[in-house]
């Protein structure tokens, strides 16, 4: 039987990835530290980053330059192991072009793949890898250069 202090750890992780869609959303750059420990390390695709500056930045150059986003968050599971867990998570981002209602479009489906840690603040993502299953649409909606968004897998 699943004990009590599990599913609590668990609801807190889903929490945790369904406030970062928002955070996205809303462009609260400095609410990132809400879900990630300031020293994790990720890949979104695009090569290793470490912290969660250079987070902010990678976060920042692409949902900047757009208008508004959805990051859909779903299927989730969860695997806890004291202090520690692993979770998957399948990841829809629409991305609208800035002060076009009306015009393109730039859709991103692929799954986070995240490690949390318990902390003294809570549970933290340490590491993140995003694996791109694919684009479709206009890359220039957030970025000049198609090319820096990683390879779809």
């Amino acid at each position: 039987m699943i004990e009590i202090q599990t599913l609590l750890d668990e609801r807190q992780i889903v929490r945790g990835l369904s406030r970062f869609a928002r955070i996205l959303d809303r462009k609260k750059w400095d609410e990132l530290s809400d879900v990630f420990a300031h020293d994790l390390t990720f890949n979104y695709g695009v090569g290793e980053e470490i912290g969660i500056d250079a987070l902010e930045r990678n976060m920042r150059r692409y949902l900047d330059r757009c208008g508004p986003t959805q990051h859909l968050i779903g299927s989730m599971i969860v695997d806890i192991d004291g202090d520690e867990a692993t979770s998957r998570a399948y990841v829809q981002a629409r991305h609208q072009r800035q002060d076009d209602p009306l015009g393109a479009i730039f859709d991103s489906t692929g799954e986070y793949v995240d490690r949390w840690q318990r902390r003294t603040v809570g549970w933290r993502i340490v590491r993140r890898d995003a694996l791109w299953f694919l684009h479709s649409g206009d890359p220039a909606v957030i970025s000049a250069e198609s090319a820096g968004l990683g390879q779809a897998r």
